[in-house]
């Protein structure tokens, strides 16, 4: 199956499709200058990623505005979808699976520890209920694997989950190959270091410059890039403190803001 941008490229790469918090930036009623901005890296949706191998495409995560994110990034069909967590900023798309589903003539794989599977079935609870074959159309086509800690395949690679806490709650960050997408920390547990060793490129939440209870600032999240040491850092889950140009001019140059549409080689 084809679908993201040039199928007939096997290079792997991974495509940020949303690089914003949870309010997403221009956050509703807010008239703040980077709000206002008309630069279009100001412009952030919802936190997902799209990876593309042999043609080949899954998700991380189904955020808010899913079916404007695949459009705008003409992906036609995907194979599955990675979750990191059960907040409503990453998993409120998951309706818009529903085309895949249609497309495919089976099932989409939900990949998920079990209280995001929890969180789902709970969610959207229509889509798990006994299916009425003259509501096809209208419902999404949905299975869950179970994954942990331990790698797993998609695609023709191999993903390895990281573990990370966000807040209080445990979530999953995701290694394939030498790139680790890692949104929504606020602390790193000692197991998980060793996953984040030897990176090309390091993808980070850091939601803004000040303090806050569930995520990395800018401060703590350079404060980790110095311990990791990664070629290239990338920071995400960005909020309507951060000018991109603006902020970009006090970042070491081996460290970036992210934007929504970025493309990075695996």
């Amino acid at each position: 199956m084809t679908g993201f941008k040039d199928a007939a490229n096997t290079h792997p790469s991974l495509t940020l499709l949303g690089t914003g918090t949870s309010m997403g930036v221009p956050m509703i009623g807010c008239e703040c200058e980077v709000c206002s901005s008309s630069d279009p890296k100001n412009q952030r949706m919802r936190s997902g990623v799209v990876v593309s191998h042999h043609g080949q495409n899954f998700l991380i995560d189904t955020s808010p505005e899913l079916r404007l994110q695949l459009v705008n990034n003409h992906v036609q069909m995907i194979e599955g979808v990675v979750y990191t967590h059960a907040h409503a900023d990453h998993i409120m798309g998951l309706d818009d699976l529903r085309i895949f589903g249609f497309k495919r003539k089976g099932p989409v794989t939900l990949y998920c520890e079990q209280p995001v599977e929890e969180t789902l079935r709970n969610t959207f609870s229509y889509a798990f209920a006994n299916r009425n074959p003259k509501s096809l159309h209208s419902l999404p086509a949905l299975q869950f694997e179970r994954i942990c800690l331990t790698p797993f395949e998609l695609c023709g690679l191999t993903i390895q989950p990281i573990r990370f806490i966000h807040g209080y709650l445990p979530i999953l960050g995701f290694r394939i190959n030498n790139v680790a997408f890692c949104t929504d920390v606020s602390k790193i547990p000692d197991e998980s270091w060793e996953y984040l060793q030897g990176l090309d490129t390091l993808i980070l939440g850091a939601i803004g410059h000040s303090p806050h209870p569930t995520h990395f600032n800018i401060e703590q999240a350079l404060e980790t890039i110095e311990i990791i040491k990664p070629q290239q850092t990338y920071l995400t889950h960005i909020s309507h403190q951060l000018d991109y140009s603006t902020t970009n001019a006090k970042l070491p140059e081996h460290v970036q803001l992210a934007f929504d549409g970025m493309t990075i080689p695996l």
